[in-house]
C-alpha cells in the first residue's frame, strides 16, 4: 500500500519550481500523448495527460484514424510547449468542426467522425474536446506549481495517515469481537450437550467464527484502502484520471449490475417456465412408469424389468431437452466466454466420460435384452451365482459359497452368459451333475440311478422330470449329465442343491455297488470299488438320527 503513495511523493518532488520549465512540459506531454485504440478496429482515440480528447472513426485522406490520433496528439504536444495563454476555441467549417489552442488546429472533426448524424453532433463532439483541452491545460499547469503540489502531497499524507489509523482500529475491533465470539460460542456449546455429548462440536464453530471475522475484516479493509488510494490519485493532476475512475467505479459497476439483472429478468422468466413445465412433465411421466412397475397398467411395449431404465432414460431426455430450449435465455449464452466454457464442459465430458457411457451403454442394453432379471441364476466366464442387482454400470451376483461379485456391465456384454433359471418358470434354476463311468455298467442303470439321485434330494421338483443326457462316449468311459430343476421357492442356494444331488448320487451307486470312476486301466481291478451301506458313514460322518415315533 505504501508504494503507490511513494511514487506519487517521488513524482511531486521531481516538478520543477519554475512554471516555464519547457522540458519538463515536453517530457510530460510527449510520455502522456498517446493513442488508445477502441473495440472497433477502424477507431483510435488520442490521451493527452492520461485524459481521452477525441476517438476518430474514419480516415481523412486516406490517412487511418490511428495514425490521425498520433498526428493529433503530435500537434496538441507542441501547442501546449509553445508559450501563450492557451486558449481553446471551436470553429465549425464545411468539412465538419475544428478545436484551436491559440487560434490554432489542435483536432479536426469530420463528418464521418460524427457518424454523419448532422453538424449538432460535430459541434457537439468538438464542443467536448474543447472542454477535455481546457481540462488539461488546466493540469498542467497545475503540475507545473509546486505549492500546488506540496499540498497535493499534504492531503496525501494526511489521507495515508487517516487509512492507517483506520486499519489498526479496524483490526482491533476485529480482534476484540472475535474474542467475544469465541467466548459466547464456548458457553453455548456447553450448553448443547446431549448424554456428555457435543451435538456441534466447538472446533467446527470457532473455525466458522474465525473464517467470518477474517473475511469481513478483509472486505472492509479493502473497501477501506480502495477509497484511499482513489482519494490519494485525485491529488495529483497526472493522477486525477485514474482516482475519477476508482471513484465511479463501483457505482457504475452497481448500475450495470442491476441493468444486466433487469435486462436478463424476462430471459429468466422464460427459464423459470421450462424449468417448472419439465419437472411438471416428468412427474406425471414418473406416475405413468410407477404404474407400469406396480402392474396398475399394462402396455405391451413395456414390461417390469425395463421400466427402470425407461423411466430414467425418459427423465434424462425431458430434462435435456429443457436445457436445449432453456440455453438461449440464460443470461450470458451469447457471450464468448459462456460459449467457451460450454465447448470446454463438452470436451471434459466427452473424453472423460467415455468409459461411463460404454458402461451404462452396456448395462441399458443387457436390461432390453433381458439377458438375465435379478433372482435368476446364471455363470459369466467363470464366476456362477444369483443376480441380486442389475444396474447401469455394474451387475451384482451373489454365490453360494457366501461371496458377492460385482461386474462391470461392459464386461458382461463382451462374454457368453449362461442363465440357468430360464427353463422353467418362476425363479427356480437348473442344477445338473457330471459322472463318467465305465463301460461295463449298463447305461439303462446308470440311468435309473441317476434319476433316483436327483428324486432323493431336497428341492429338486418332480415336474419337469430330471433329464440324463450321454454327452459323450471316451476310450475308457461313458459321460453321463444330469439336468434337473430346482423349485422356485426353494431357499437354497444352487451351490447348495448340487451339493447335496452329488452326495445322493454317491449315496444311490453305492448302493446298487456301482462304483463311480474314469478307468485308465492296464487290467480289471480285483473288486469293485464300491462302499457298501453298512460303511457308508465312517468316522466322523454321523448317521442321520432317526425322527421321533
Amino acid at each position: 500500500m505504501r508504494s503507490p503513495l511513494l511514487a506519487i511523493l517521488l513524482l511531486a518532488l521531481a516538478v520543477p519550481a519554475s512554471a516555464a520549465d519547457e522540458a519538463f512540459a515536453d517530457a510530460v506531454v510527449r510520455a502522456d500523448a498517446k493513442v488508445r485504440a477502441d473495440k472497433s478496429p477502424s477507431a483510435a482515440q488520442v490521451v493527452v495527460f492520461n485524459r481521452p480528447i477525441v476517438r476518430f472513426r474514419a480516415p481523412l485522406f486516406g490517412i487511418p484514424p490511428a495514425e490521425r490520433a498520433v498526428n493529433t496528439a503530435e500537434r496538441i504536444r507542441a501547442l501546449l510547449r509553445a508559450p501563450g495563454p492557451h486558449t481553446v476555441s471551436v470553429e465549425e467549417i464545411e468539412q465538419g468542426a475544428v478545436v484551436k489552442i491559440d487560434g490554432q488546429l489542435a483536432v479536426g472533426i469530420t463528418h464521418a467522425d460524427a457518424e454523419h448524424l448532422g453538424a449538432v453532433a460535430e459541434t457537439a463532439l468538438a464542443d467536448d474536446a474543447a472542454r477535455k483541452l481546457q481540462v488539461v491545460i488546466a493540469e498542467m499547469r497545475e503540475a507545473r506549481d509546486p505549492r500546488a503540489l506540496l499540498t497535493a502531497a499534504g492531503y496525501a499524507a494526511a489521507a495515508t495517515a487517516v487509512w492507517l489509523a483506520a486499519l489498526w482500529l479496524l483490526r482491533l475491533t476485529m480482534r476484540v469481537l472475535r474474542q467475544r465470539m469465541f467466548r459466547y460460542a464456548e458457553v453455548k456449546s456447553a450448553e448443547m450437550r446431549a448424554a456428555g455429548h457435543e451435538i456441534v462440536q466447538r472446533e467446527h464453530v470457532l473455525d466458522a467464527i474465525r473464517t467470518i471475522v477474517r473475511a469481513v475484516f478483509g472486505a472492509v479493509a479493502l473497501l477501506l484502502s480502495y477509497e484511499w488510494l482513489g482519494f490519494v490519485l485525485r491529488q495529483f493532476p497526472y493522477t486525477r484520471p485514474w482516482g475519477e475512475g476508482f471513484a465511479t467505479f463501483l457505482v457504475d459497476t452497481f448500475f450495470e449490475m442491476l441493468a444486466g439483472v433487469a435486462g436478463s429478468a424476462p430471459g429468466l422468466v422464460i427459464v423459470v417456465a421450462i424449468v417448472v413445465i419439465a419437472h411438471f412433465a416428468n412427474g406425471l411421466l414418473r406416475s405413468f412408469f410407477d404404474g407400469v412397475q406396480t402392474g396398475r397398467l399394462n402396455v405391451t411395449w413395456l414390461d417390469q424389468d425395463t421400466v427402470r431404465p425407461t423411466r430414467r432414460l425418459v427423465g434424462i431426455a425431458v430434462w435435456l431437452f429443457a436445457i436445449a430450449m432453456a440455453y438461449p435465455y440464460i443470461p450470458g449464452a451469447d457471450t464468448d466466454a459462456f460459449k467457451g466454457v460450454s465447448v470446454l464442459l463438452g470436451l471434459m465430458v466427452s473424453v472423460g466420460a467415455s468409459g461411463i457411457v460404454g458402461q451404462a451403454a452396456s448395462g441399458l442394453i443387457l436390461m432390453y435384452t433381458r439377458t438375465y432379471r435379478p433372482g435368476e441364476y446364471v455363470k459369466i466366464v467363470e464366476h456362477e451365482g444369483t443376480v441380486v442387482y442389475l444396474g447401469m454400470f455394474t451387475t451384482r451376483v451373489r454365490t453360494g459359497m457366501g461371496e458377492e461379485l460385482t461386474l462391470p456391465n461392459s464386461m458382461i456384454l463382451g462374454t457368453a452368459t449362461k442363465n440357468y433359471s430360464r427353463a422353467i418358470p418362476g425363479t427356480g434354476f437348473i442344477a445338473d451333475a457330471t459322472v463318467t463311468i465305465g463301460y461295463d455298467t449298463p447305461w439303462r442303470q446308470v440311468h435309473a440311478m441317476l434319476a433316483e439321485a436327483a428324486r432323493r434330494t431336497p428341492g429338486v421338483l418332480a415336474q419337469p422330470a430330471p433329464h440324463v443326457f450321454q454327452t459323450a462316449l471316451s476310450d475308457f468311459y461313458v459321460e453321463y449329465r444330469l439336468a434337473c430343476y430346482a423349485g422356485p421357492h426353494d431357499p437354497h442356494p444352487r451351490a447348495v442343491i448340487i451339493s447335496t444331488l452329488n452326495q445322493s448320487i454317491q449315496d444311490v451307486f453305492n448302493e446298487y455297488g456301482v462304483q463311480i470312476m474314469s478307468p485308465h486301466y492296464l487290467g480289471d481291478p480285483p473288486e469293485a470299488k464300491v462302499v457298501p451301506p453298512a460303511k457308508w458313514y465312517p468316522a466322523p460322518a454321523k448317521p442321520p438320527t432317526a425322527p421321533p415315533a
